[in-house]
């Protein structure tokens, strides 16, 4: 596998950092991480004052807090690695890193409190999310898993892009550990009220009877676990399903991640920039504005 990481001194780099170097089971394999820093330009009028060698040896400084310690623990944990700094706006340089690295994952530290709240609202995490087509792993502070094989959900809507997500577990399942604890999770919408919108926003019972509803959650619930219980059956990873039933399936998913103590919660999703046109591409963002689980996002090509 090669992992790509853009890294810099802060708390949540290296909370990064300590989740991909838990991953005992995948330095079983060759696998190459890339570290890259990015260092703002020194003002130009600091620039003219100062030499190219004393601007040059600031980068260097600067960039060394961040890569040294992270290629260390990398290097320590079994890994191949490269590392190395660029000058430019951090959110541009990135953008175009990211679009030309031929890395089978993206590891980015964020926020814990705020998320991807924040994060579609314009920052690095965000031009990343929106500019590129790899699979992205967000980790939070505080979110390094204590066991080799992580307690791992499966966030599905019954799209083409869960069932991708269940592909990229499949095909990259040492990244998960030996045995990984795999939840399949899907939201079913209650039945039995509806919310009728209006400038007097009310709810109104449908009349379906209960028996009704089972017999039409039951259904739901399979066409969706079905194929990927197949994908995951294939290559050999056990999954339990959550059902669960609400109104809002970014809050429910959200809140089963917090209570079930997930070290990972996988979606599927068109990205960021897209989610106007999916609902798992605005779940995600409530999600992981509500939860502080890692939370590893894979696109449908």
């Amino acid at each position: 596998m090669r992992i790509l990481m853009p890294v810099d001194a802060s708390s949540f780099s290296k909370a990064a950092v300590a989740f991909v170097t838990s991953r005992s089971t995948l330095f079983e394999e060759p696998t190459d991480v890339e570290l890259v820093n990015i260092q703002y330009h020194v003002p130009l009028r600091v620039s003219r004052a100062l030499s190219k060698e004393v601007v040059r040896n600031y980068y260097e400084t600067e960039a060394a807090r961040a890569l040294k310690s992270a290629t260390a623990a990398l290097k320590r944990a079994g890994a191949t690695t490269t590392a190395r700094y660029v000058v430019g706006n951090v959110a541009h340089k990135l953008a175009a890193i990211v679009a030309n690295d031929p890395a089978d994952l993206i590891v980015m530290g964020s926020h814990g409190a705020t998320g991807l709240k924040l994060l579609l609202l314009g920052s690095v995490a965000s031009t990343v999310a929106v500019s590129s087509t790899k699979p992205l792993l967000i980790v939070r502070e505080g979110a390094v898993p204590r066991k080799d094989s992580l307690k791992l959900g499966i966030a599905l809507d019954g799209s083409p892009y869960g069932l991708a997500a269940a592909r990229f577990v499949a095909r990259h399942r040492k990244l998960f550990g030996p045995a990984p604890a795999i939840s399949l999770i899907h939201m079913a919408p209650e039945l039995t009220k509806i919310v009728v919108p209006g400038w007097l926003e009310r709810e109104v019972e449908t009349g379906i009877k209960p028996e009704q509803i089972e017999a039409m959650h039951k259904a739901a619930f399979e066409s969706v676990f079905a194929p990927v219980r197949e994908v995951l059956d294939g290559a050999g990873l056990a999954s339990k399903e959550v059902r669960l039933i609400g109104r809002v399936p970014g809050d429910e998913i959200a809140a089963h991640a917090t209570k079930s103590r997930l070290d990972l919660l996988v979606m599927g999703s068109l990205g960021f920039g897209a989610s106007r046109h999916t609902a798992m591409g605005s779940v995600a963002a409530r999600v992981a504005s509500r939860c502080r689980t890692a939370l590893l996002l894979v696109r449908e090509k």
